[in-house]
């Protein structure tokens, strides 16, 4: 550096500090006049990839645990909350209420949304590497396991995730059309998602028009001629997947009556005092609804219901069966399976015997599927998940995960949340013992947006995303429910930007 410029640097150097002093306060210099750019923790920066639970939770233990960590979280969807959103049963609003704490955390100084960008597509995994310290893979699982068997792809054969996504109202389900003129649908799986599409199938209208369920699925619904759901496992009453919250909804549905096979609970009331507490109040409340006799009160009531369900266990499906058009179901086939082994390592195994169960509308309910989401982050197939050591992805440092993606799609908002503040936990380990390198200048959102702008992209913030909120809400307004979802991702947009 020539003499002349090094003096002007001094002088450049010596504005910015007298500038910073009379401030109170210290500012990094960006490279002024060819110096470092070496920066504290203190301007660590974290890039997000999934905008639902996973994401922000993530996010919220991140910026409430250090004061010098700064958040961007970048979502495919022009709107955020991922699940809270599109999948939990309009019927739980409850469940919604931790929206509010993760508007807090998205209005928090040190944590910015960036919505309608597409992570793999519109900017690849390598370039957020680039501009942050860290990036947190927490886009959730948005695949369906199939069921592997001949007819699945006959009309009237939904995955559980598209048809939640149908009457949640996300847009990619948005075209889905069910067809309901069936009398009787089979959902395989027993988990909570399979009860709650159940419920909503024989819910009375005029309870989920109350809801924000999408009024495409609410004039379906009321058009519905399904009288009967069936809720088939694998496996026995003991190993029945959903919550007990979840059944005691199905059992006090209004409109409805169970109707299950006592043969199928022969024994288990003997178990009960060995069952530990949780899988014993719910054994017993099945056990109640299946085989008990109801009271003259509940009695009555089941009299009167139009629409029936019922568990099925031990049973397996084989094949959808097709209408003599060979075009949409009409059946399904199942095997008939028995019990082998105790406790946790029971297994079920084929009997050899079959039977067929007459059937409009198959609703697969047996999981969903993490997909990968950028060739450069190492991914494993079979589990479909992102291979982690407690949320550090493996072989590649500053990446990291959590939810779903982390650990599979299983447990409820609250198991998500905990996965989560481990993954922060983990990462905010990494930035202390000095494995995370924070001691350089990294652009974050700034170096996003440049290249965000040069291919067209144009992020929705979250104050865009309040203005689609508000009209959603007055939209809802008008027809006495809590709000009217936007089907239409042109019209999100639209909406963001006025």
């Amino acid at each position: 550096m020539s003499t002349h410029k090094a003096a002007l640097c001094k002088v450049q150097i010596l504005k910015l500090f007298l500038t910073s002093a009379r401030c109170g306060r210290i500012t990094r210099f960006h490279g002024v006049c060819g110096l470092s750019t070496s920066t504290p923790a203190s301007s660590a920066k974290v890039c997000i990839v999934g905008g639902g639970p996973a994401g922000f939770y993530t996010a919220q233990h991140l910026v409430k645990t250090r004061t010098d960590v700064q958040v961007d979280i970048y979502e495919r969807l022009p709107v955020p909350f991922g699940l809270v959103r599109f999948g939990v049963a309009p019927d739980h609003p409850e469940v919604k209420n931790v929206i509010n704490t993760f508007t807090q955390t998205a209005q928090h100084a040190r944590c910015s949304f960036h919505g309608n960008v597409r992570v793999g597509k519109d900017v690849t995994v390598e370039e957020l590497q680039e501009a942050y310290h860290a990036v947190v893979l927490s886009y959730g699982a948005e695949g369906n396991r199939t069921m592997g068997v001949p007819g699945e792809d006959l009309a009237g054969v939904y995955s559980a995730k598209d048809f939640v996504g149908w009457y949640n109202g996300l847009p990619r389900n948005s075209e889905l059309r069910p067809d309901l003129s069936c009398e009787t649908a089979v959902i395989l799986g027993q988990g909570n998602v399979a009860l709650d599409v159940a419920r909503i199938l024989l819910s009375p209208v005029d309870i989920l028009k109350k809801t924000d369920i999408t009024q495409h699925a609410l004039d379906a619904l009321a058009e519905s001629s399904v009288r009967r759901v069936l809720i088939v496992g694998r496996r026995g009453p003991l190993q029945v997947a959903c919550t007990i919250k979840e059944l005691r909804e199905m059992v006090n549905l209004p409109g409805t009556r169970p109707e299950m096979e006592a043969s199928e609970f022969e024994g288990i009331a003997e178990t009960l005092k060995s069952l530990a507490r949780p899988r014993k109040r719910l054994t017993e409340l099945l056990l109640k609804a299946a085989i008990e006799t109801p009271g003259e009160e509940e009695l009555e009531r089941r009299n009167r219901a139009e629409r029936a369900w019922g568990f099925r266990f031990l049973r397996k499906p084989l094949e959808v069966l097709p209408s003599t058009d060979l075009i949409r179901a009409a059946g399904i086939r199942l095997a008939v399976n028995r019990l082998e082994g105790d406790g946790e390592g029971v297994r079920a195994v084929a009997t050899g015997e079959v039977e067929d169960v007459e059937c409009g509308l198959v609703i697969s309910s047996i999981g969903y599927k993490s997909l990968l989401i950028d060739p450069a982050v190492p991914f494993d197939a079979r589990k479909a998940i992102i291979p982690n050591t407690m949320g550090r992805v493996q072989q590649t440092a500053g990446l990291y995960c959590s939810g779903w993606v982390k650990r599979g799609p299983t447990g409820v908002i609250a198991t998500t949340m905990n996965d989560s503040f481990d993954t922060a936990r983990t990462l905010l380990q990494d930035i202390g013992k000095g494995t995370l390198d924070v001691s350089t200048v990294k652009p974050g959102s700034q170096g996003v947006s440049a290249l965000l702008e040069k291919r067209g992209v144009k992020p929705v913030s979250f104050s865009d995303w309040e203005k689609i909120d508000s009209e959603e809400t007055r939209r809802g307004e008008i027809k006495g429910k809590p709000r009217e979802k936007m089907l239409d991702v042109g019209e999100m947009l639209q909406v963001a930007r006025a």
